[in-house]
């Protein structure tokens, strides 16, 4: 049975800064692109950030400089490192592996308010 679970969301104040775990179990996670989604309410899901089985990160361009995605393979788990967070990064954030299947997290929020 293929489980991703996310953790480390919450309420951060604009410039403040969280990070995201995924922790991922059944599947061989060293062969999987690891990647971070997220979505705001009346909003499609859309693309974050995705770090190949070799290591190699992507960024959608506004979350560039700001975020950073990493990957344990030792641990089968994946960071987003988020940092000067802005409000209109609130969203639900998450987790997708993808090889041969693509698997998702059950996502958790992230609220960027004063």
């Amino acid at each position: 049975q293929v489980q991703l679970v996310e953790s480390g969301g919450g309420l951060v104040q604009p410039g403040g800064s969280l990070k995201l775990s995924c922790a991922a179990s059944g599947i061989n996670f060293r062969l999987y692109a690891m990647g971070w989604y997220r979505q705001a309410p009346g909003k499609q899901r859309e693309l974050v950030a995705t770090i190949s089985s070799s290591g190699s990160t992507n960024y959608v361009g506004y979350v560039k400089g700001r975020f950073t995605i990493s990957r344990d393979n030792a641990k089968n788990t994946v960071h987003l490192q988020m940092n000067s967070l802005k409000p209109e990064d609130t969203s639900v954030y998450y987790c997708n592996a993808n090889w041969r299947n693509a698997y998702w997290g059950q996502g958790t929020q992230v609220t960027v308010s004063s």
